[in-house]
């Protein structure tokens, strides 16, 4: 997942302090039309893998992001120190898939998807199974919309297995909006038995490696709340 990239990037945040413990809201539906790459590195995102060779653009009050090849890409910022984002509770994600790429199946070790999130939490590196500690990333936890997985179900990476753990929302038909509220506090506390630490970064992800057909999927809103 090349988390180590997406760790050092450099991401000057604007945190909101609203009433609601909201910490942090990004809301991509009043955007106008048309391409968004531009939109998106003015506020911060870092393109990483074979980003740039997505298609990214607003749509409808959506950002929709597609290929139509084989390719694995990540966009993701990271808030910088002092400005991370602590007592983090949960967080709500408004999105979806409108092409699932087909062959992903975690159940049969293809872990591909057409839409994730990565949430990293804390800056303790922990190994990414790699040798010689190559790629250590801090803990995380990946949400993501699934066509065969099991919603709720917590999955493993093959990289990572120490300190990610990966778990499907949602597996809605094609072209649905999915809400997700995922509790970041109480599945890190489930998995790792420990106090949560900040949110340091976050990040999109779609991976249509060793499958057919590309994929398309699309995001409206990202909040994070409190406890």
């Amino acid at each position: 997942m090349y988390l180590k990239k997406l760790f050092f990037l450099f991401f000057v945040a604007t945190i909101f302090s609203y009433g609601g413990g909201v910490l942090y809201s990004l809301d991509f539906t009043k955007q106008k039309d048309g391409d968004a790459k531009a939109w998106l590195r003015s506020k911060g995102f870092k393109f990483l893998l074979n980003a740039n060779a997505l298609s990214m653009k607003f749509s409808g009050g959506k950002l929709v992001i597609s290929t139509t090849g084989n390719k694995a890409a990540m966009i993701g910022v990271k808030f910088p120190v002092g400005k991370h984002l602590k007592n983090i509770g949960s967080v709500k994600i408004e999105w979806g898939v409108d092409r699932f790429p087909k062959g992903a199946n975690w159940a049969s070790g293809n872990n591909r998807l057409a839409i994730g999130a990565l949430l990293l939490l804390g800056t303790e590196k922990l190994s990414s199974g790699l040798p010689l500690g190559l790629n250590a990333a801090p803990y995380f936890l990946g949400p993501f919309i699934g066509e065969k997985e099991s919603v709720g179900k917590r999955y493993f990476g093959k990289l990572y297995k120490e300190g990610g753990r990966y778990y499907c929302v949602s597996n809605k038909s094609a072209g649905a909006t999915v809400v997700s509220n995922f509790n970041i506090d109480q599945k890190f506390n489930q998995a790792f038995k420990k106090p949560t630490p900040p949110l340091s970064a976050f990040a999109f992800q779609m991976n249509t490696k060793n499958t057919s057909g590309g994929a398309q999927a699309f995001i409206k809103k990202i909040t994070f709340y409190s406890k």
